[in-house]
């Protein structure tokens, strides 16, 4: 087999849809969780934050070792974590306390999704391509494929074979990093700065008054996205009194569907778009499917608030790294990993807000999506003041 640079991007396709993996498999099984080992919710939100929160850390670990070890080893270092994660999870939780277990397993495929989020990013970047943000978009949109892939293949599993075999599925999907793990140990790879030119620096980047701009919007697409999709099931099932498999295919399925397609839109016209005009419909379009949520006591709406709130955070993430590359050419990897540190910020806080008002309010998972609606009512203020300043100049 002959390895290019288009095996290069395909590889990093791969590697979204393992993220999406490694994001997304857990929380179908949060109420099996909860049914067969007793885990109570306040613990089950705990899942999320670790998850997110160590995936967090390595984003600002990264900064670090990345340059120093290379982008091969670091890539195939995260792909080795997500694969060795999932089959721990089939493992530990028969030999300690289960909690404890499904948490050390968490914590290392954690690892592996804090790595790939850090560089799948820069490293499709490096690649030769006519159009970078097209080619984001494109690129994120893979997570959302590896969403659906997850949660319909899971579900598919579950009715033939019933959920308690669930840990013969975690090690199926170990099977996908695994093999990215041998591509990417040959496929050429290439750094996002140009051969000559130098990396901004931490303290460079803390300086630059663009950053801090950037890492709001980011931690506010991460925690837009991430607060709805990680309690989609749970809301769908328990909120709407719905079977196991109608609540994954109609919360977590739905978004993740009109998510892809909202990055493959853009991934196809994007050059007749205005990034920042898109961004901000989008944006108010998510405020708006928020309190379609928090404020309506009707199945239909909910699964309609669902499915639109997906499409509307489609383009917050790739639409704010590409804003990113372009503000910030010399950036490179240092600024990826603390983009990627904002976002995982966001993925952390918004799930655990979600999670910690709704049972101040007794399990009513409304009153979170309520509290949640901040991160994309900011998103959207930060978006109208850099369309300002742009007609400025």
């Amino acid at each position: 087999m002959k390895f290019t640079y288009k095996t290069t991007i395909v590889a990093c396709f791969v590697a979204y849809i393992v993220q999406g993996i490694v994001n997304n498999f857990i929380p179908l099984l949060f109420i099996t969780f909860q049914n067969t080992y007793g885990i109570p919710l306040s613990q089950i939100t705990l899942l999320v934050t670790i998850n997110f929160g160590i995936q967090l850390t390595v984003d600002l670990l990264s900064t670090k070792f990345i340059d120093r070890i290379g982008y091969r080893a670091s890539i195939m270092l995260a792909h080795g974590a997500a694969a060795a994660g999932l089959i721990l999870l089939t493992i530990l939780p028969q030999l300690m306390d289960p909690f404890t277990g499904i948490l050390i397993s968490i914590a290392v495929y954690a690892i592996g999704g804090g790595i790939l989020e850090v560089l799948v990013s820069p490293i499709t970047e490096g690649c030769p391509t006519d159009n970078k943000e097209k080619a984001m978009s494109l690129l994120h949109s893979f997570y959302c494929w590896g969403l659906v892939g997850v949660v319909l293949l899971s579900t598919l599993f579950f009715h033939f074979f019933g959920i308690e075999n669930w840990r013969i599925l975690a090690v199926i999907w170990a099977i996908i990093p695994i093999a990215n793990f041998f591509v990417f140990s040959k496929t050429p790879i290439a750094p996002p700065v140009a051969e000559g030119q130098r990396g901004m620096t931490v303290k460079e980047l803390f300086v630059n008054k663009t950053f801090w701009f950037l890492m709001v919007m980011m931690v506010c697409s991460g925690a837009s996205e991430i607060s709805m999709s990680q309690w989609a099931s749970a809301f769908v099932e328990k909120g709407l009194g719905v079977s196991k498999s109608i609540g994954d295919l109609a919360g977590p399925m739905t978004f993740a569907i009109l998510q892809g397609l909202s990055r493959v839109f853009y991934g196809k016209y994007g050059d007749k778009i205005n990034l920042d005009k898109f961004m901000l419909y989008s944006t108010l379009l998510c405020v708006v499917t928020y309190l379609m949520i928090g404020l309506i006591d009707s199945p239909v709406i909910s699964l309609i608030a669902f499915a639109l709130c997906g499409f509307s955070v489609g383009i917050m993430w790739p639409g704010t790294f590409s804003k990113s590359a372009t503000a910030l050419p010399t950036g490179g990897t240092v600024m990826f990993a603390l983009l990627a540190l904002g976002g995982d910020l966001g993925c952390t806080t918004g799930p655990t807000l979600v999670g910690f008002v709704s049972e101040l309010f007794s399990g009513n998972l409304q009153m979170g999506f309520l509290a949640a609606i901040a991160f994309p009512v900011v998103l959207s203020i930060c978006i109208i003041s850099n369309m300002k300043k742009a007609r400025k100049h």
